[in-house]
């Protein structure tokens, strides 16, 4: 497969295989051809055995950051419980796959997940832009699809299947019999797919994102009576002379938040507390000129279901 231009593996279940097996065999692909594996592994007590004695360039993350993530749009956990995510992959952050919809999984705007793709957005913002490791679209994610239909094999169950001759209706109407010119998507579906592709490209083109050190921000806010983390999620990125302020709201109404930014992260990443910076918002391309600091909470208002990409560039470093 290799030879005809496969240039990645997702290998199914890969810890039913015996880790020696593919200690042997990825090194021997690898010799031949640049191909990527990325193992599905469930069990996050073989993660680094599966990188380390595996070779397997990335892991899925699903039962820390999806399961997290998920339950946080559902309403069923704190927005904090996202920093555990991080807390526990010590070492292996950018060995890490992350992801919010996948072929095993329900649909976001399924009715077994949420109901409706928006609070896919702060979710996939997280997933994102956390960390310089990869992250994952699913095909028709990006335009809201339900996965509602009820097909032969799989049936009703929310996930759109791929053992059946079938199609998704959402696609379909992107594809617009062969136009591909997504006329026939509605608002809503045109509006969240404009909010993946700004993303995507944001995630793609920003070093701060592809290679800047993280920072989280919830221990300084968790007793913020003007912040909830409950429901919004925030974290610092720093590459060079460039900071990004990350916040991120699961919640269904609109809100305006204040981010306390300790003295700690100033220390730890390395840049000057209350320096003017050339403010852009990375998701609108409006720019300004603003600044960080301890002093005082930096304010951030953010619609339902939404996050804020602002990236801080200082003069010097």
């Amino acid at each position: 497969w290799a030879d005809k231009g496969v240039d990645g593996f997702r290998c199914d279940m890969a810890e039913m295989v015996p880790v020696e097996f593919w200690n042997w065999v990825i090194p021997q692909v690898k010799k031949v051809r640049d191909v990527i594996f990325i193992a599905e592994v469930y069990n996050p007590d073989e993660y680094r055995n599966y990188i380390y004695t595996g070779h397997f360039d990335y892991l899925y993350d699903k039962v820390g950051l999806y399961d997290t993530v998920r339950a946080v749009m559902c309403g069923q956990a704190p927005a904090s419980n996202i920093s555990h995510c991080w807390q526990s992959l010590e070492g292996i952050q950018k060995n890490m796959l992350n992801f919010l919809e996948n072929h095993d999984e329900q649909r976001v705007a399924s009715d077994f997940f949420a109901g409706d793709a928006r609070p896919g957005i702060p979710g996939m913002i997280v997933s994102a832009a956390m960390n310089t490791n990869p992250v994952m679209i699913y095909s028709g994610q990006e335009l809201g699809e339900r996965g509602m239909d009820a097909e032969g094999f799989s049936g009703r169950d929310g996930r759109t299947t791929i053992f059946d001759y079938w199609s998704v209706e959402s696609l379909r109407n992107w594809n617009n019999n062969g136009l591909f010119d997504g006329a026939k998507l509605t608002p809503a579906e045109r509006s969240l797919r404009e909010m993946y592709a700004k993303l995507l490209n944001v995630v793609r083109s920003e070093p701060v994102i592809g290679e800047g050190a993280f920072y989280d921000l919830m221990y300084a806010n968790s007793g913020n009576p003007y912040f909830n983390p409950n429901r919004q999620y925030a974290f610092l990125r720093k590459w060079k002379n460039e900071v990004l302020l990350v916040v991120v709201n699961f919640d269904h109404a609109d809100q305006c938040v204040w981010v306390n930014i300790p003295v700690e992260a100033f220390k730890a990443l390395d840049f000057e507390d209350n320096k003017p910076a050339e403010l852009t918002d990375l998701l609108t391309g409006e720019t300004t000129i603003s600044t960080l600091t301890d002093a005082y909470p930096y304010q951030v208002k953010l619609p339902a279901y939404s996050g804020k990409m602002l990236k801080f560039s200082f003069l010097h470093k």
